[in-house]
């Protein structure tokens, strides 16, 4: 068992309501402003994810993700209700990017609630958007149903691809396990091949030169 195996039998091995409650914990990371700096929320879900085998679990872990994900968006909105215009000054928007906040107020000034739902899509300023749209003044109302409308599909997307890549991990790793033995006997016959070239050619050398000659490449050899 390899590498992908190991790493996907020890979440699978887990109860799964701690594989719900990590996928949770990194979606809510993910899209709360701030945290998704320190949590590597999509990379996170993905590993959680791939755990599925059955379409209920699936269904569990697509409801879960959703809820986390408009829990998310809710805490950033309420930080930008919270801060208003001067959150765009604080070192945690500087290390984000300025720029970034600034299209995620541009996208709540020009589409209003619609920049929720299609913010989703978009690294980063989907953190920040939320937050844009508490400072913007957004009804929190709009804000949660454009929140759900775009984090329904965004996680059914993540947990599709997750599943899949984890069914198919194991079987990838087998084919490149096959490929590796026959790479591994390759090398070690064409190391062959070399060194009885080498050594006939030595011997054709040997024949030419002087006895005392001789005897020296055969130390060498």
């Amino acid at each position: 068992m390899g590498l992908i195996s190991d790493g996907l039998e020890s979440i699978a091995g887990l109860p799964q309501p701690l594989v719900l409650a990590a996928a949770a914990a990194f979606t809510f990371g993910e899209t709360t402003i701030g945290l998704g700096l320190i949590v590597p929320g999509e990379v996170g879900l993905l590993v959680a994810a791939s755990t599925v085998k059955a379409f209920g679990t699936g269904v569990v872990m697509w409801a879960v993700v959703t809820l986390a994900a408009v829990a998310g968006d809710s805490v950033g909105y309420l930080v930008g209700r919270r801060f208003g215009g001067r959150l765009r000054e604080t070192r945690l928007i500087k290390k984000m990017g300025q720029e970034n906040w600034d299209k995620a107020t541009a996208l709540i000034r020009r589409r209003g609630a619609w920049a929720v739902f299609f913010a989703r899509w978009l690294p980063v300023v989907r953190s920040l958007t939320p937050a844009a749209a508490g400072t913007a003044g957004l009804p929190y109302p709009k804000l949660v149903i454009a929140s759900i409308c775009g984090a329904a599909p965004w996680a059914a997307l993540h947990v599709t691809i997750a599943a899949m890549a984890g069914e198919a991990a194991k079987q990838i790793e087998s084919k490149l396990s096959t490929a590796s033995y026959f790479l591994l006997g390759g090398l070690v016959i064409a190391i062959v091949v070399f060194l009885l070239v080498r050594k006939s050619k030595a011997k054709k050398k040997a024949a030419a030169l002087p006895p005392e000659d001789e005897k020296q490449l055969e130390q060498a050899l």
